[in-house]
Parts: structure tokens; C-alpha cells; sequence
């Protein structure tokens, strides 16, 4: 591995989140490491997540997802009870069954959500890390996502939280270590050695 810049070591590179260190302080008996994926739209954020997800679950991690939406998505279904309930005024709708229950909150007026405040709606109990679609503007731990031939500008250079740079050229990642966008498995081994490098500095 190579550090973010001369300044910083590979400890500071791999472990340095805000989000992680004030999740972990109010959760100190379930400290979850977060981890998330910054890349424009059309980069293939969740084709790639489609992938690394079976890897990290075969190895034993039980994993969460947390994924920044357009402002008027909907789960539910129309016609469904759940959906008709709430549309008949329930702010929150619970659904549960023996397989899977489900949590929906409407929102009194628009409101962008806090990274923060959504980790805390996780079962930490239920599992060993939490991987993050969006929310890039946000101070925690990234890999960034690249495909050359969109013509957007590297992220990492305004945001030291970046641990490494997943390209369609890896040789072009510059101080961060290189990874192959299209390389699922080389992106799982890197993120399992992520793991053991925020385990070592958890205590």
C-alpha cells in the first residue's frame, strides 16, 4: 500500500473517518467499520457493489447497505396494505414477517439524510461491516470509483478520506493504491485487509 500523501501512513490512510470514529464512540461495544464507494453517475457504483457484496458474504461478513436515494423513491407497492396505510396518514410503517420486516419513515418536510444518524437505525448486532452507496460529500473512509472515458474529475484530491482509487487504468491512481474497477475480487481482498488494519487500531 502507499499513503494518501507524504503527510499520512498507512494506519492514518486505511483507518482516518470521521464517521467511523463518532459511530464507534457511541457504539463502543458494536463498533462497525463503514466503508463507502464515491463515483459520478454512469461509474457502475451498484453493478460493482452487485458483485463485491457475494464475495464479502462468502467469507463470512455479514454485511449493510446503506444507499442515497432521488428524493421521491418508494419501496412500497400501490394497492399493497402497507402502501395503503400510509397513504392514509401513518408517519411510520412497520412490516414485518418471518423472513424480513421493513421500516418506512415519511419525512415531515424535505430533509437531506444524515450518514450519522442513519448508521444508528442499523442492527449492529446483525452485522460486521456497513458499505455505503453516495454520500460522498460526507468525511469517512471511500474507495473511488473511475471510468476514464466519462471525463470527470479524480475525487481524491479534495478528499483525504479516500483510501484508494478503483479505475479502468489502475496505473493512473496516482499517491493512492491502485485498483481494477472490473476486478471484484481484487476489491474484496482489499477491502478484508481494510478490516484487519481497523481491527488492529480498535483494539
Amino acid at each position: 500500500f502507499q499513503a494518501v500523501d507524504g503527510r499520512r501512513d498507512l494506519d492514518s490512510c486505511l483507518v482516518g473517518s470521521e464517521i467511523f470514529i463518532r459511530y464507534s464512540s457511541n457504539h463502543r461495544k458494536n463498533t462497525l467499520p463503514v466503508l463507502g464507494f464515491a463515483a459520478f453517475s454512469g461509474t457502475g457504483k451498484t453493478t460493482l457493489l452487485e458483485k463485491l457484496i457475494p464475495r464479502l458474504s462468502e467469507t463470512g461478513l455479514r454485511i449493510g447497505m446503506i444507499k442515497h436515494a432521488h428524493h421521491n423513491f418508494d419501496v412500497d407497492q400501490p394497492g399493497k396494505d402497507s402502501y395503503r396505510l400510509r397513504k392514509a396518514g401513518a408517519r411510520q410503517m412497520l412490516i414485518a414477517s418471518s423472513r424480513r420486516q421493513a421500516l418506512m419513515t415519511e419525512n415531515v418536510s424535505a430533509q437531506e439524510p444524515r450518514l450519522d444518524q442513519l448508521l444508528t437505525r442499523l442492527d449492529t448486532n446483525a452485522i460486521d461491516l456497513v458499505l455505503v452507496e453516495g454520500f460522498k460529500h460526507v468525511s469517512f473512509a471511500k474507495i473511488e470509483l473511475r471510468r476514464e472515458q466519462l471525463g470527470k474529475p479524480l475525487l481524491y484530491p479534495d478528499d483525504p478520506d479516500i483510501i484508494a482509487l478503483a479505475s479502468d487504468q489502475p496505473d493512473n491512481s496516482g499517491p493512492l493504491p491502485a485498483l481494477d474497477i472490473n476486478d471484484a475480487d481484487a476489491i474484496a481482498a482489499f477491502i478484508h485487509r481494510w478490516l484487519d488494519t481497523q481491527a488492529g487500531n480498535t483494539g
